[in-house]
């Protein structure tokens, strides 16, 4: 079976990534690679064995089944849509969109011309959060009460764009707690709610670099995540799910569970390996594209995802809970 053309938008920091994940998927070919600085695009192409293009409208010209979308995110709607419109797929790296209107705009041209789009969303692949997953569906947890999540370390954010409004669309709200939106999602299912609080700036950013967001589900469970740039909380687990009946942990390093009856923890996973998350996307992807798999992270998920981060930002300004998803119960602000 020939391999999907791919193009690989963006060689920066992300971009750089998934090069080396690309050279080892059978059913990718990188025919092309397009940044706005000549130099790590000309690497990453030698790594690839590839070719350098100016834009990406030079790339989608010289004819490619789908592209991987590594640019800043203020970016992306623009080269996705121009890509969707030609019927070529699209990955794009989250956030998906820096806006609501962008985020629909995106689906409505998947939809147009049939082409595939999904957000890469790392987390949906990690082999511990998959297994997590189904241990919370098999209901040995219990009811489900409350899901913490946590990413928070130091980084020192005043020379990279993730950190200028214009170019991010915020801050580590927005970029860190993207991950963290479609991971509470993929437990807990749609947000009705959401509050954010940001916490004191230390790093003299014109952005939010320490936030904890609160979230209630349409079935009023709970979830508190935390998020920062600034603090290393330094903790085991990046995942916890408490159960009237049990608790599991997803970890760096490893994951376990235990139920409230055992005094024992069950170890079922050996922690984060973000080489295979990333190649299972990818995979996934081309997968979803040749019709043999339905994508784990739909163009609706990534829609989602920017409504509740959207919502957190008005949450930040108003200083109280925002709906999300639907219409909002009003038992659930008891």
């Amino acid at each position: 079976m020939t391999a999907l053309r791919f193009g690989l938008i963006g060689a920066g920091r992300i971009g750089s990534v998934y090069a080396p994940v690309l050279a080892t998927c059978e059913d990718i070919k990188v025919v092309g690679v397009v940044d706005t600085q000549i130099e790590p695009a000309e690497r990453i192409a030698r790594e690839l064995d590839s070719r350098v293009y100016p834009d990406h409208l030079a790339l989608a010209e010289a004819g490619v089944d789908a592209a991987l979308i590594c640019t800043p995110p203020n970016t992306h709607a623009t080269i996705a849509l121009d890509l969707l419109t030609r019927g070529i797929h699209v990955m794009c790296e989250k956030p998906l969109a820096i806006s609501v209107a962008e985020a629909h705009a995106m689906l409505d041209a998947a939809r147009q011309s049939g082409a595939v789009l999904t957000m890469a969303s790392k987390f949906r692949y990690v082999g511990d959060v998959v297994r997590a997953r189904s241990i919370v569906a098999s209901g040995i947890l219990g009811e489900i009460i409350l899901l913490e999540n946590t990413f928070a370390s130091r980084v020192e954010m005043s020379n990279r764009w993730n950190s200028d409004r214009n170019v991010a669309g915020g801050g580590v709200l927005i970029d860190n707690g993207t991950h963290s939106v479609d991971i509470v999602r993929f437990f807990l299912g749609p947000i009705a709610q959401v509050m954010a609080v940001e916490g004191r700036r230390v790093q003299s950013l014109e952005v939010e670099d320490t936030a904890q967001v609160f979230l209630r589900s349409h079935d009023a469970v709970r979830a508190t995540v935390d998020l920062s740039w600034t603090l290393d909380k330094e903790r085991d687990s990046y995942l916890d799910i408490y159960g009237s009946e049990g608790t599991v942990r997803v970890g760096w390093t490893d994951s376990r569970f235990r139920q409230s009856s055992s005094p024992s923890w069950v170890v079922f996973g050996h922690g984060y390996d973000k080489f295979k998350a990333v190649a299972d996307q990818l995979t996934n992807f081309s997968a979803a594209i040749r019709g043999r798999e339905p994508l784990r992270v739909t163009a609706e998920d990534g829609l989602a995802s920017v409504k509740v981060i959207d919502a957190a930002y008005a949450s930040l300004g108003a200083h109280d809970w925002v709906g999300v998803e639907g219409p909002t119960d009003p038992a659930l602000a008891r």
